[in-house]
């Protein structure tokens, strides 16, 4: 049951916060299918398919928290210093975005007219539209996990956080200045994490 709460909150948040970066794609798909008269059922079929993947995504986070939550269980020092999660998974934030596989799926994000001309040729019309959706995912995942990761510890309730992520990842995918703020943000989430690590481990806070 709680596993489906979660994956019924994730899928919400993947449709809130990765969906709508995703609209140029989507309109990409919908001019080049412009003429089929089974256009809409095509962009359903690209949404369920780019949606499927972040749902696979939410599962492995729910597989992973409950992993964590067994050996933070056992031992003392994850017990006692709980904020070790959330400067963790700030430094893992920060540093995947100097990632070379981060940028790679991000260029392949970034060009919708050429991602849909590489994937769809217009035949098996269904299962093409679908798989487009697949891999749309995929190359999302890779872009943007380690930001929706920073969910979990620090605002999965929290719509503003919800926003300033979708916002930044919206930019990241879809302005023509997005690239360049990658490494920036990077710096500013290790900054943060370090912040968190010495405030929260000399007991300021």
């Amino acid at each position: 049951m709680l596993a489906f709460v979660f994956l019924a909150g994730w899928s919400l948040m993947t449709v809130a916060m990765m969906l709508p970066t995703s609209i140029p794609l989507l309109d990409m798909f919908s001019r080049v299918a412009r003429s089929r008269p089974d256009r809409p059922l095509l962009i359903a079929l690209v949404v369920i398919g780019y949606l499927l993947v972040w749902t696979a995504v939410g599962a492995v986070a729910y597989i992973g928290a409950l992993g964590m939550r067994a050996v933070t269980a056992s031992s003392d020092v994850l017990s006692a210093n709980g904020w070790l999660l959330g400067a963790a998974t700030l430094f893992l934030g920060g540093a995947y975005q100097f990632s070379a596989l981060k940028y790679r799926c991000l260029d392949k994000c970034r060009s919708p007219f050429m991602f849909v001309m590489e994937h769809w040729s217009g035949t098996h019309h269904a299962r093409q539209a679908f798989r487009l959706g697949l891999r749309h995912g995929l190359f999302c995942v890779g872009c943007c996990w380690a930001l929706m990761l920073l969910m979990l510890p620090f605002g999965a309730a929290s719509l503003g956080w919800m926003l300033a992520l979708g916002i930044v990842m919206a930019v990241e995918k879809n302005v023509s200045w997005g690239r360049s703020i990658g490494r920036p943000l990077g710096v500013v989430l290790l900054l943060l994490g370090l912040v968190v690590a010495l405030r929260l481990d000399t007991g300021i806070w």
